[in-house]
């Protein structure tokens, strides 16, 4: 993207590998104090010259498939941190990607309309036995059949060891080698519209996994000392020498779009990107994926209640197309399960519940008893469309000291009330048929001392719940964590009944504004959609709901029955009038 001067800098030109035909590869990389900088591609090595601003660049005879490294000053050989593909890990030499070699036949698929989304999140080392891209192809078909418009894929940038929930990713534009690469992950993309699903990728746009800090140090100032997050090294978005940095991060988001055909972006944890510029990183980074693909969604994880995030970019926005509501979970398992830990605490009323189905931030300004100050924004000006709903995700589910599921009990209900809701719902793995197996917290963390403070800091987290549960907090580094946590599959048939019925409903009820009443009490809530009314049940009790003039059952989570202008609910159930 150009400058504001209409000059563009070196680091604003395309970074990494690029082939450029006849035999030549382009390579340009940032190394910000190196005077001598050398690629060795083929058994050959080759002097990069200085273009300005640390910037190293130049042309040499390589290909699609030939590895490379780079060499610092006569340094060690490094990885490239614009590196695509890492086929022998984070430590290993990066290979050459030609992307445009790839056959696609993807040319008449259309990504749904926002509104019109149905998200299905996926961890690729889990969702099958083999867990890779390729294992993953056959899955699809029956989940665009369900009524599924789009998976939301967990971070597949390349990650320490071989499995992990890939938060901790190193090199971000590198689709990860023990999923299959970067053609694995075409292919994967591929068969998905093929399908009739679009594909939305986790980019992890806070911090980069301990286990390469040093590797990125060694080119530059990747980092800041201004900010720290919980994870590790805050990134160097606006310091001293932070345009290739800002470029490292944007080029490697919109290459997803670009030459891998993804159909939008899940940024993780945007709470924890920090940038003081007069041009966010986060809006522009939305700018780029628009311009890159014409209906490319921006779906923004923030932990900060604040519709900004979803304002156009004309209204001081920065411009994201939809983001996430853990209000509307929080509200929902509390109301389901009563949890009251942690940030749970503020939640159990129904009333929390009929405001979130409003605009899904609880917090909008008032006081928060949890963080001991006044929380969010009021986002009456957003459209329902711009906000994610769920039951279960990887968080709720596996940031849980045991990885549990939602209790057998409590899932009909939730799936009722977040597949009808007026918002984008999303599933977690498997839920759509019962899955019984946990999502754990594991790792393959590939430095000893990174394991074992992971092992210990998880253990630390959850030790009193440990001791309350009667089990061990499962070693995250063991391979019987992450084998515990594959999809076996095994189906509940009246769930997978239950799941087919409320999305086949959901695209019967009309958009926009939805109506609600409760009566805190009881532990009832209505939802108003135009002709329908969802009743809810959250008493542990049977309990006569107002239908509201609706004298149809149209589905229901358990056997119930019309009594008057009443409909006669079993505990924690729900049913859809009209």
């Amino acid at each position: 993207m150009p400058a504001p001067d209409s000059q563009q800098l070196a680091f604003e030109r395309p970074l990494g590998a690029v082939p450029v035909g006849a035999g030549q590869v382009e390579f340009r990389v940032w190394a910000h104090e190196a005077g001598d900088v050398r690629v060795r591609v083929g058994g050959r090595e080759h002097v990069l010259d200085p273009a300005g601003h640390g910037m190293h660049e130049g042309r040499a005879e390589a290909a699609g498939g030939e590895d490379y490294v780079f060499v610092l000053d006569g340094g060690p050989e490094l990885a490239d941190p614009c590196t695509r593909h890492q086929p022998n890990g984070l430590r290993g030499a990066s290979r050459i990607v030609d992307p445009g070699a790839f056959a696609w036949t993807d040319e008449a698929f259309a990504a749904p309309r926002p509104a019109d989304l149905v998200l299905y999140e996926l961890h690729v080392g889990t969702f099958t036995r083999e867990g890779t891209f390729d294992a993953a192809i056959e899955h699809l078909p029956p989940l665009a059949q369900l009524g599924i418009t789009a998976i939301e894929i967990m971070p597949i940038a390349e990650f320490p060891g071989a499995h992990g929930w890939g938060y901790d990713g190193v090199y971000p534009a590198a689709a990860h080698s023990a999923y299959g690469g970067p053609a694995g992950f075409q292919r994967l993309v591929d068969a998905a519209h093929s399908a009739g699903l679009a594909v939305v990728l986790d980019i992890v746009p806070n911090h980069v996994g301990a286990s390469g800090a040093k590797a990125l140090e060694a080119f530059g100032p990747y980092f800041t000392e201004r900010y720290a997050t919980f994870w590790g090294k805050a990134i160097n978005y606006d310091d001293e020498h932070s345009g290739p940095v800002r470029e490292w991060a944007l080029q490697s988001a919109t290459g997803w779009i670009a030459d891998f055909h993804v159909d939008g972006l899940r940024l993780d944890a945007i709470h924890a990107v920090y940038d003081q510029g007069a041009n966010p990183v986060l809006a522009e980074l939305a700018d780029r994926v628009h311009a890159a693909k014409a209906g490319a969604l921006v779906i923004a994880e923030s932990g900060l209640n604040d519709p900004k995030v979803i304002r156009p970019r004309d209204q001081g926005g920065f411009g994201h197309d939809a983001q996430w509501a853990d209000d509307f979970h929080h509200a929902l398992r509390v109301l389901l399960t009563g949890d009251t830990e942690g940030y749970y605490e503020e939640f159990g009323a129904v009333a929390d519940l009929a405001k979130a189905y409003h605009r899904p931030f609880v917090h909008d300004g008032g006081y928060s008893t949890f963080r001991r100050r006044r929380f969010g924004a009021p986002a009456e000006d957003r459209a329902p469309e711009q906000f994610v709903v769920f039951g279960q995700n990887h968080d709720q589910v596996g940031n849980r000291a045991l990885g549990d599921r939602l209790p057998g009990d409590a899932r009909p209900l939730a799936a009722f009330c977040t597949l009808l809701s007026p918002f984008v719902p999303m599933l977690f793995m498997g839920e759509e048929y019962g899955e019984p197996a946990p999502f754990q917290f594991f790792s393959d963390h590939i430095d000893e001392e990174i394991a074992t403070a992971t092992r210990e800091g998880r253990r630390r987290e959850f030790a009193a719940f440990a001791r309350f549960a009667g089990e061990e907090v499962p070693d995250p580094q063991d391979p019987a964590t992450f084998e515990r946590s594959k999809l076996t599959r095994e189906r509940d048939e009246t769930i997978a009944r239950l799941y087919a019925g409320l999305l086949r409903a959901r695209r019967e009820l009309p958009a926009g504004e939805v109506a609600t009443g409760h009566d805190e009490d009881e532990r009832w809530l209505t939802v108003d959609r135009g002709m329908y009314r969802l009743c809810a049940n959250f008493a542990r009790e049977r309990r006569a709901v107002p239908t509201g003039g609706c004298g149809q059952i149209v589905l229901a989570t358990a056997p119930a029955a019309l009594e008057g202008d009443r409909v006669l609910l079993d505990p924690l159930a729900g049913a859809l009038m009209r």
